[in-house]
């Protein structure tokens, strides 16, 4: 544990019934978080009642706006597994057909490595967007950037080549990248720990909802005949004006709690408030360099990181293979789409309802990974050791259960976020969870062998039942440092009265023994 000094005494003082900022600090740093100078060094009641309707407040202004960005992140870069149905592969010359060999052979490595690139490109963009994000306002990062994502998206429909579309993928990539990291930043910054496991999955359910809305979307463009284009233009045309609408939205979004304008003075000072006990802050816009290499020594982030990208192995592969798998079980192109629904169902059902069981049972997030790991295992499993006749029931019931690795990544994406304090720290953990995420979607894809469909891909479903396996021992490894950490520091003996005194001075985790690590 660092050294750490005693916070200095502050003015005190509050007014009866609604907190006000009357009583701010006498003294403060510029390396303190934002909340330092607006609150007073101690605690100010609040009323329960009024703390739940500024929470709801801050849920009807949020979650929406994120389920729907992110689904657009989403739908936008699971659009390439449909369009290679409607002719993609074909225009963009994305599929290789090796005819020196008998029977001729087809290599579809252009197809993975399109799926590929557009997460390299994240992954280049995750770490200057996120700290760009924490040194300016939020609304002037977000809004132009988002602005160019969709129009990069609409240019897709120009792309006239294979090597046209992967430089296309590679800055897509690059921009959406901001989305992510901004959304996590955003819930611990708004929400307590017990309430973040909730409002982690309300955003990012929208990896299931929009799996059915995009499943939909696709479908009704397969029934375009005729017109200038070819099916799968229109679809990124459409793509990517509904996010250049979505870029303008997000002028609305405020810097933080402290600045929100859909709150009145009085309900500020609660929606900051409410957030002291956990330690986790609420903003800070000063990088520290300190706070980073707290971060790339904490073995719990390398953790965390560890299980995003083995568990987002699957989700690089069904993107961005999905349907072309499914339509091998002797399903139609439009068929393969449809069956995209009940897989995003699952998805969209488990991570809510593992959210909810999170914010009522305490220190039970590592538990329901560990469960939610199982179906995804045993779905690979029953893919590939079906038989895969003509229309055969078992491969698509195990594809379906593939949908549970939704839940296990909005719980990894929960217990990354809950369990990190300081801003800086919180930006590179942010970052460090989407590079690792990137990281699953590059390989995913090149698990994906063509020359193995007769063997039913034995490559993707053993290496995605090992990653899972990984999964689960990062999962038991994390569970016991924290519950060990936990008790450690219940056993400091520390004074309570002081922990209001250290919330908002901008601590790392580590650094504030008053921070209890959630489970």
């Amino acid at each position: 544990m660092a050294a750490l000094s005693q916070p200095q005494d502050e003015k005190q003082g509050h007014a009866d019934g609604e907190p006000t900022i009357e009583s701010l600090p006498s003294a403060h740093s510029s390396q303190d978080d934002i909340a330092a100078a607006f609150l007073p060094s101690h605690a100010q009641p609040i009323d329960p009642a009024l703390a739940r309707r500024v929470r709801r407040k801050i849920d009807l202004f949020f979650i929406p706006l994120m389920w729907i960005g992110y689904g657009f992140v989403y739908y936008d870069k699971a659009i390439l597994g449909s369009a290679v149905l409607f002719g993609m592969t074909k225009d963009l010359s994305l599929s290789v057909v090796d005819h020196t060999t008998t029977p001729p052979k087809t290599s579809t490595a252009r197809l993975s490595w399109a799926t590929s690139i557009f997460y390299l490109g994240m992954l280049c963009g995750l770490y200057p967007l996120t700290l760009l994000l924490q040194r300016f306002p939020l609304r002037l990062i977000l809004c132009p950037i988002v602005i160019l994502w969709g129009a990069i998206a609409m240019l897709t429909a120009a792309v006239t080549s294979w090597r046209g579309l992967f430089a296309q993928r590679f800055f897509l990539g690059f921009v959406e990248s901001i989305i992510p990291t901004a959304f996590m930043g955003i819930v611990s910054s708004y929400y307590t720990q017990q309430e973040q496991a909730l409002r982690q999955s309300w955003w990012f359910s929208s990896t299931g909802g929009w799996t059915i809305i995009g499943g939909a979307l696709n479908y009704a463009f397969a029934q375009i005949e005729g017109g200038g284009l070819r099916r799968w233009q229109y679809i990124y045309l459409l793509a990517g004006s509904l996010t250049i609408a979505f870029g303008g939205a997000c002028l609305l979004i405020p810097n933080s709690a402290v600045s929100a304008w859909f709150l009145t003075p009085g309900e500020r000072v609660v929606a900051v408030e409410r957030l002291r006990r956990g330690q986790t802050g609420v903003r800070c816009q000063v990088l520290k360099g300190a706070q980073i290499r707290d971060a790339v020594t904490d073995i719990k982030i390398w953790l965390v990181a560890l299980m995003m990208a083995a568990a987002y192995t699957v989700n690089g592969a069904v993107s961005g293979f999905g349907p072309l798998i499914v339509s091998t079980f002797g399903y139609t192109s439009l068929e393969s789409i449809l069956f995209q629904f009940p897989l995003g169902g699952i998805c969209f059902f488990f991570i809510l309802l593992t959210g909810w069981l999170s914010s009522r049972v305490p220190n039970i997030r590592l538990i329901l990974l560990v469960l939610c790991c199982l179906p995804v295992m045993v779905g690979c499993l029953m893919i590939w050791k079906s038989t895969w006749g003509h229309r055969p029931a078992v491969p698509v019931v195990g594809y379906t259960l593939i949908g549970f690795f939704g839940p296990v990544v909005s719980l990894i994406i929960s217990i990354g976020m809950a369990n990190v304090a300081g801003a800086t720290k919180k930006s590179c953990t942010a970052a460090a969870i989407f590079a690792a995420y990137c990281v699953g979607n590059v390989v995913g894809p090149q698990l994906v062998k063509t020359e193995s469909l007769g063997r039913h891909y034995p490559e993707l479903w053993l290496g995605l039942v090992i990653c899972y396996a990984i999964v689960i021992v990062a999962a038991g490894v994390l569970y016991g440092l924290l519950r060990r950490e936990n008790r450690r520091r219940e056993e400091m003996g520390l004074d309570e009265t002081q922990r209001e005194k250290w919330a908002f001075r901008d601590l790392t985790d580590r650094e504030n023994p008053y921070f209890r690590y959630v489970l």
